[in-house]
């Protein structure tokens, strides 16, 4: 699936919205859409066979890359008319294999997971998929092979291209599937359009506050690096429990904003006492040398809206580099997609909600993520999100990669034959 789009910029984005909401507001709505784009069609990629990339009409690669991040593909759409770029863009993806190409905007709200993959479905038996636009055009086009001639001859920007379309496709024997109709909102007389979709269930015009809880012990070297990936975006706050440092982890957290509180040692007691505080409606749990990637709170959302998710957590990457650790962070990812058991070091999330009816993490002194991972399963699935949370290699490094990964693995071998946390404690620190 292809997003065509441009960068949000005043005075050159929605230009036809201008003089009903000014240049910051019209640009500010096209940012908007860009990112309720984004949220449905990551959901899309990180539970279907489906890729994503966006297809950018000017400049902002990088822009694009700071703002939405970097778990998709960015590419320019280059010069031409709209149909050149379109076509442009379908041979592109087509050469590099894929089976079926599809290419939407971001001006439509009503389109979703539902009408795409409605648009992939009717691409096993046809050539051709178009969503009609209430304005003439279309919002969305698929095609399962090229079909260059498809693109010329159309009167872009008029309320003909859709009729011209089919019979250009009528012309080149192109079977042909039509979806439901849908409006793009292009003039001030569209505004109702997204107003509607951001009251209706599937756009909620009020995002949950997301709070974001660190457990810290003694932790400058890292906690300044972990609270800057979770800057930028929206409705999201930021508690560090602190178990009694003595450097400089509370002052440091302190400069960067975030809320500090004092807890009883124990990462399951510091987690536990951050969300007591908590007022998000959604709570993240992350260990203090971790780094969150771009697009974190969105990716958050996005899966704990999904039916059947009690938690989630992202992917396992390690911030040092040799083949051994590769494979280490190949094995973690195995683990939890497969057998639904994330770590801490993964940044787990979940409704606050489903945290207080499991009864919090269990404050024993160690495994507290693994018991509380495995009493959430009976409430639904675990998700692994596919984007990184970066984790310090400083165990790994001090004790050597297969020292590390042994020991670990000892642990939870030894907490399934019931060794106390004591002992668990004992083994662990060797």
């Amino acid at each position: 699936m292809i997003v065509f789009t441009r960068y949000p910029e005043p005075g050159k984005s929605k230009t036809r919205l201008i003089p009903a909401l000014g240049p910051e507001g019209a640009a500010d709505l096209h940012r908007q859409m860009c990112e309720h784009t984004l949220s449905w069609a990551r959901r899309m990629q990180s539970g279907s066979e489906v890729s994503v990339e966006i297809y950018i009409d000017g400049e902002g690669q990088d822009l694009f890359r700071k703002w939405l991040g970097d778990d998709v593909l960015y590419r320019p759409q280059g010069k031409g008319s709209l149909g050149a770029r379109m076509n442009r863009a379908f041979q592109d993806s087509f050469h590099a294999g894929m089976a079926k190409v599809i290419i939407v905007g971001t001006d439509c709200p009503g389109i979703s997971e539902g009408p795409v993959q409605e648009a992939f479905l009717a691409l096993e038996e046809n050539d051709l998929v178009l969503g009609p636009a209430n304005d003439g055009g279309y919002y969305l086009i698929g095609l399962r092979r090229p079909a260059e001639d498809l693109f010329k001859g159309i009167p872009w920007g008029t309320e003909k291209v859709l009729a011209r379309t089919l019979e250009v496709a009528q012309r080149l024997g192109l079977r042909t599937f039509l979806l439901g109709p849908l409006g793009d909102v292009d003039r001030p007389e569209d505004l109702h359009l997204w107003e509607e979709a951001m009251k209706s269930q599937n756009f909620p015009q009020n995002p949950p506050l997301l709070s974001i809880v660190i457990p810290t012990l003694n932790e400058e070297a890292h906690i300044e690096a972990c609270l800057a990936s979770t800057e930028g975006p929206s409705l999201v706050e930021r508690i560090v429990a602190d178990g009694g440092s003595g450097d400089r982890t509370v002052e440091i957290a302190h400069s960067c904003g975030a809320r500090v509180i004092s807890s009883p040692r124990g990462r399951g007691r510091q987690m536990n006492a951050g969300a007591r505080i908590a007022s998000g409606n959604l709570l993240l749990f992350l260990h203090a040398d971790t780094r969150l990637p771009p697009g974190y709170a969105e990716t958050v959302r996005a899966a704990l809206s999904l039916p059947g998710i009690a938690a989630g957590a992202f992917e396992f990457r390690l911030d040092a580099t040799s083949p051994s650790l590769r494979f280490i962070e190949r094995v973690a990812n195995w683990r939890s997609r497969r057998l639904q058991l994330p770590y801490g070091d993964q940044a787990i999330f979940l409704r606050s909600s489903q945290f207080h009816a499991a009864g919090g993490f269990p404050e024993t002194t160690i495994m507290e993520d693994y018991e509380f991972i495995m009493g959430l399963k009976k409430f639904g699935r675990i998700y692994t999100a596919p984007y990184p949370a970066t984790t310090s290699a400083r165990r790994w490094e001090k004790l050597g990669v297969w020292q590390a990964t042994l020991l670990n693995e000892a642990v939870v071998v030894a907490y399934y034959l019931g060794v106390s946390p004591f002992g668990l404690i004992r083994l662990a620190r060797r």
